[in-house]
């Protein structure tokens, strides 16, 4: 064999060494706890279905015709989402979890409306997500069509600054990853108008339910206080996008 040919060879087996890798790193995803999604589950104030591509959560009573399409963080599951938004389903929006390519949202190039088909009836799309699946939300939500964008423990790479989006950004005070200081540099790309919290005590992690993350900080309030504060704040934001009436 020329050495041409043995360096082809090996360089071929190498890539698919590497490909071979990645693809088990990528479907290795930290899971959702049983406990809190056994909780959504027994809610009969929420209905869950697997829609293959998504998770999708409607309320059992009466919609209020808002929607949000939800992409997760990078290999997280997407049923480690429910328990953050079970409050908020129950009080009338739906939500929609995306299932990422390979676990990972740069690599999914869907657009919303392949989601917000699960849900016709909505009328009124919001697009969010929590740390790199909040940096995928950011470029989604460069439409003219969707009237918000949801930040859990993430922010922007593109510009929104110009924007009229409602937007409300969650960021927690012991956040390991998407760290206090990281929210507050890429502020100037949210729209001025940009509602800002930052939730004392709850890390990373608290933004979903799948247990410790490494990298994170440890929270220093419950991590029932803090999904409660989520959902507090999430709603509000509901209301106030239902009540702008300008999507």
């Amino acid at each position: 064999m020329s050495r041409a040919r043995r360096w082809t060879t090996w360089t071929v087996a190498v890539v698919l060494v590497l490909v071979v890798v990645f693809l088990v790193w990528a479907n290795i995803v930290m899971q959702g706890t049983r406990a809190a999604a056994l909780q959504v589950w027994r809610d009969d104030r929420v209905a869950v279905r697997d829609a293959s591509d998504a998770v999708v959560m409607t309320p059992t009573g009466s919609a209020n015709g808002v929607g949000v399409v939800f992409v997760p963080g990078a290999k997280v599951d997407a049923y480690a989402y429910m328990a953050s938004f079970r409050q908020v389903v129950a009080a009338g929006t739906t939500v929609v979890i995306t299932k990422p390519t390979l676990n990972l949202a740069f690599f999914d190039p869907r657009p919303l409306a392949t989601f917000e088909a699960h849900v016709p009836s909505v009328h009124t799309w919001a697009v969010g997500g929590h740390s790199l699946g909040g940096v995928r939300a950011c470029q989604l939500a460069d439409s003219p069509e969707v009237a918000g964008l949801l930040l859990f423990g993430s922010y922007c790479a593109n510009d929104l600054s110009g924007s009229d989006l409602d937007v409300l950004s969650l960021s927690g005070s012991r956040d390991g990853l998407s760290t206090p200081a990281k929210v507050e540099a890429a502020r100037e790309r949210l729209p001025a108008s940009a509602t800002m919290t930052e939730l004392q005590g709850v890390n990373h992690a608290d933004f979903g339910a799948y247990g410790a993350q490494p990298g994170d900080r440890t929270a220093t309030v419950p991590r029932a206080q803090a999904r409660a504060e989520i959902a507090a704040a999430v709603t509000r934001w509901v209301d106030g996008l239902r009540a702008s009436g300008l999507h």
